[in-house]
Parts: C-alpha cells; sequence; structure tokens
C-alpha cells in the first residue's frame, strides 16, 4: 500500500466531513484495490516522468525566463500547475496557526507544510488525533519467558487498552492514531535510569551551588517526569528539594493530559510544587534562563519540520521545494533554485561544521552523472534530500536563551518504511488498528504522522558549531547499560527488551 495512489485516496477519504464515520472507511479497501489497478495500468505503460521546468514571475538574472521554478513530476500523471503557482500566495504555517480549516489555493515551503500538518492547533495530528497508549501496571519482565513473551503480553495489553477506549466512547475508531514511547513501555526503568545520569551529573557539577532545574519538551502523559520525581525523592531528598521540573507542551490536549498526571494519586501530588506546565511551542520561546539546566528532548527531533531540496546534477545547484495545494485540496510540488534565508544558512553551517564530510543525494563523480543524464527518459534532479532546519532553529534558541544547558536527547537514527530520499522520512496513519505507510509526506494535514530520522554525526557538529558545546553520542544500548539497572527488565531466557527493542535509536548528550 506504500504509493502514491494509496496517499491520494487517503486524502480522499479524510476530505469530507463525513469520512471519520465507519460506513465510508469500509469502502476503503475497495478503493485500494481500484488504486492498485490504476498504478499497476500506470505500470504497464512505462511511463517515466521527470521534473520540467515551468515559466513563473521574478526569474533571476542570468537564468531564462521559462528556467526558474520546476515542477516535479511523480509516479502519477500530474496536471501543469505554473499558473497557479504564480497566482496562489505564500503562506508559513505561523500565519495558518489561527485557521480552522485546512489551507486552499496557497503555497508554502515543505516545512511549513509539516509544521502545520503536525502542530497546528485546530487539525495537526499532534493537537487532534494522538493518543498514547499506557500499559497499565508496570510488565513484571522477570516474570516472562523471553522476548516473544513480551511481544504477545504487550500485543494483550494493547488490545485490551483499546478496547477499553471503544467501549468508552461507544463505537470503534478505525482511525484512532495511537502510539507509544519507552517511556511508558518500561515504566519506570526508563525514567529510573534518566533520572541516575541527571542526578549523578548534577551532583558532580553544580550541587549544591545551582538548583536542579529540568526542562523536558514533548512530555507525552508526563510519565517521564513522574518517573524521574520519584525516583529523585526516594533517593536523595536532598537533590530533591532543589529540584525544578519544567514541561515545554505545544499542544493543548497534551498539557491537560500531563495536569491530570500530575493529580492523579496521592504520590504524584506530592509533585505538584516541583512542576510547571508551560503550554507554547519551544520556537515561540522569548526570556533568556541563565542559571545551569538540564534540557531533556526524549524522541522528538524525528518530528520536527524539515526543508527538501534537489540538486540540478549538471551543475550541483540546491532547488527549494514548494507545496502548492489547490482548490481541491491536492497537493503539488515545486523547486526554485533560490533558497530562503533558513535553508541557505542551513547549507552554510553544516558545511562549516562537517568541513564539507556529508551525504548527497546524487553520485559525486561527475563523469558518471554525465553518463546518466545520457540515457532515455533521465531526470534532471537529483532525488529529494530532507534537511532538518527546523532542528538547527531549535539549537539557535537553546543557544540564544539557554546557555548553560545541558542537553540529553534520544531519537532514531534508522527508520523502515521511509519514502524515497537521503533523510526521508516515515509517513504513516492508523487503520483498523494497523499502521499504513504512504510514499509521500504530502497527505492530508493532521491525520499522518510524519517522522524522520537523525543523521547523528552531522546533527552533533551542527550543535557543536551553533552552541560551542562538547557532546557524546551513544548507541541506544550503550547509554541504557551506563544508567539502567538493566537486571530490573531481564527475562528468564537472560533477553532484555529495553536493551534491543530501541536498537535504531541513539543518544547525545553535552558534556
Amino acid at each position: 500500500m506504500d504509493s502514491p495512489i494509496v496517499a491520494q485516496l487517503f486524502r480522499q477519504l479524510f476530505r469530507h466531513p463525513a469520512c471519520q464515520s465507519r460506513r465510508n472507511l469500509v469502502a476503503l479497501s475497495s478503493c485500494l484495490r481500484h488504486g492498485r489497478r490504476i498504478q499497476q495500468q500506470q505500470q504497464r505503460q512505462q511511463r517515466r516522468h521527470m521534473a520540467t521546468r515551468h515559466t513563473t514571475r521574478g526569474s533571476r538574472q542570468g537564468l531564462p525566463e521559462n528556467d526558474n521554478h520546476w515542477q516535479q513530476r511523480t509516479k502519477l500523471v500530474t496536471l501543469d500547475m505554473s499558473e497557479e503557482y504564480k497566482a496562489y500566495p505564500t503562506v508559513t504555517a505561523n500565519d495558518l496557526r489561527s485557521r480552522r480549516e485546512r489551507p486552499r489555493r496557497v503555497k508554502m515551503l515543505m516545512r511549513d507544510f509539516i509544521e502545520d500538518s503536525l502542530y497546528n492547533p485546530h487539525y495537526g495530528y499532534f493537537s487532534k488525533q494522538v493518543v498514547i497508549f499506557t500499559p497499565g501496571e508496570p510488565i513484571v519482565f522477570n516474570s516472562l519467558a523471553d522476548e516473544p513473551a513480551f511481544h504477545a503480553e504487550l500485543g494483550r495489553r494493547y488490545t485490551e487498552f483499546e478496547d477499553a477506549l471503544d467501549a468508552k466512547e461507544g463505537q470503534p475508531d478505525d482511525t484512532r492514531q495511537l502510539w507509544h514511547t519507552p517511556t511508558e513501555l518500561f515504566r519506570p526503568y526508563y525514567g529510573e535510569a534518566i533520572a541516575r545520569y541527571l542526578m549523578s551529573n548534577y551532583v558532580m557539577t553544580t550541587y549544591p551551588y545551582h538548583d536542579l532545574i529540568i526542562y523536558e519538551m514533548g512530555a507525552g502523559r508526563g510519565t517521564l517526569m513522574l518517573n524521574i520525581l520519584d525516583y529523585i525523592r526516594d533517593i536523595e531528598p536532598a537533590v530533591y528539594d532543589r529540584t525544578k521540573y519544567k514541561i515545554i507542551e505545544i499542544s493543548p490536549s497534551l498539557a491537560a493530559l500531563q495536569s491530570s498526571q500530575l493529580l492523579s494519586s496521592a504520590a504524584s501530588r506530592g509533585h505538584a510544587s516541583k512542576v510547571e506546565i508551560i503550554n507554547k511551542s519551544i520556537f515561540d520561546w522569548d526570556s533568556r534562563v541563565p542559571s545551569p539546566c538540564f534540557f531533556l528532548a526524549m524522541e522528538v527531533f524525528d518530528n520536527f519540520a524539515h526543508d527538501v531540496l534537489r540538486y540540478d546534477l549538471d551543475t550541483e545547484e540546491p532547488l527549494q521545494g514548494t507545496v502548492l495545494i489547490d482548490g481541491l485540496g491536492d497537493f503539488y510540488e515545486f523547486y526554485e533554485p533560490v533558497l530562503d534565508p533558513v535553508a541557505a544558512r542551513y547549507l552554510r553551517v553544516r558545511h562549516a561544521a562537517t568541513g564539507g564530510r556529508y551525504r548527497a543525494p546524487y553520485a559525486p563523480n561527475r563523469a558518471v552523472r554525465w553518463l546518466k543524464a545520457r540515457l532515455p527518459f533521465a531526470p534532471n534532479l537529483s532525488d529529494a534530500e530532507y534537511v532538518p532546519t527546523r532542528l538547527m532553529q531549535f539549537f539557535d534558541i537553546l543557544e540564544r536563551y539557554f546557555p548553560a544547558h545541558r542537553l540529553l536527547t534520544s531519537d532514531f537514527h534508522t527508520l523502515p518504511d521511509a519514502v524515497r530520499g537521503l533523510n526521508s522520512p516515515v509517513v504513516q496513519t492508523r487503520f483498523q488498528r494497523r499502521m499504513v505507510p504512504v510514499s509521500t509526506p504530502l497527505v492530508h494535514q493532521g491525520y499522518f504522522d510524519i517522522l524522520f530520522p537523525t543523521d547523528f554525526r552531522v546533527m552533533e557538529a551542527v550543535y557543536r558549531a551553533i552552541t560551542g558545546k562538547l557532546t557524546r553520542v551513544l548507541g541506544h544500548e550503550s547509554f541504557m547499560r551506563s544508567w539502567a539497572y538493566v537486571e530490573d527488565t531481564r527475562t528468564r531466557s537472560g533477553e532484555n527488551p529495553l536493551l534491543s527493542w530501541y536498537r535504531n535509536a541513539s543518544v547525545m548528550v553535552t558534556v
């Protein structure tokens, strides 16, 4: 089902108000079968499309008038939208924050499209669609036979959790977006490992001259916060007395959930004086925090918006992607050779920070590219490269407003089922309790998760260049072996899900 056809069918399915009813959703399977037939017919025709240039206003000096904008073609037959591209206004994700309806007849940079899709307060994925799984009582790993037994236990709890939600709502929700975090799966052991790292480094550096101040971004249900505070209170009361925990949460619904978690029990209510929940985007932060602090960003970078670039295969010149949305809500890609200041700065910083040593989405040998360009139907632009411009801006925030911070972040360095391209995202939705990946990020806003892998080698270099701080990158298993009591999550066979489940994740810490 990983194809542009499926992505287009989902957009059609979710476009209308009635799409959330089971009556319309049950037609999905027949729609998908029809979509596969269309795709197979197109493949039999063996039609290959390449990027084509279109006339537009504002041509750059030195370029022919019809060489300024490139409309990206896909495996689907696309319309020539160059006239609409000239006429439609350019908007940003900030411009769309107050809008309750998804935009039509506009164009925007890819990073603004992704940010709007994920974080718009009225229809964004994290604002309206997401439900975070909690397994109930902590799993007793020592009682499980092996890792397959853990899989079975987790599947059973998943089913019970979702059955309870269906019973509460009175009917099944075929499009419920349910996801989990390592904090929830390995509660409280994962949070206790983070607490040991924080407490140890605090005691060795700034205690007793400064308070232990912890900022967490993207806190989900607030479980990591509770596990950390519980552990510090039980193990080091003197450190707990000086602890302040601040959550920065962009989603109003998740901020409310975190507040309710804080008041859910007598033990958690004891932390109320320690916790502050700040309901705002980190990118709107405008107050300086001079005190030493720890900044937690666990599985946050993967949902930061990226820009998309393609490169002229003759000149290696980058072209920046723009998304056009027509009057029907369908999407088209255009590429311009003039980069906006954010993307241009990212390329400069990356090149300086890495000494020019980073991957590119085209063959480094010019002769090889020249030969490939002479093949029939050869494309004249490279594959897409997704660059983490929003992540760079996050580092700017840390450097400007949190000068004494120490960062602890964990995220995925590789992801399966990604769309085509370099550093490309996984784009998926959940239908009838199954994940459905698609092959493009141009999907109906708010119904799809869009998550990117993190190139930790490049990201570490960019962070160092912007903040001037030293860092260390470890694998997830290595970090947990250093700070977790791994015997707590070991099964009877000796297998350890805490160590094996996130082998595709890395951890970066400021040293």
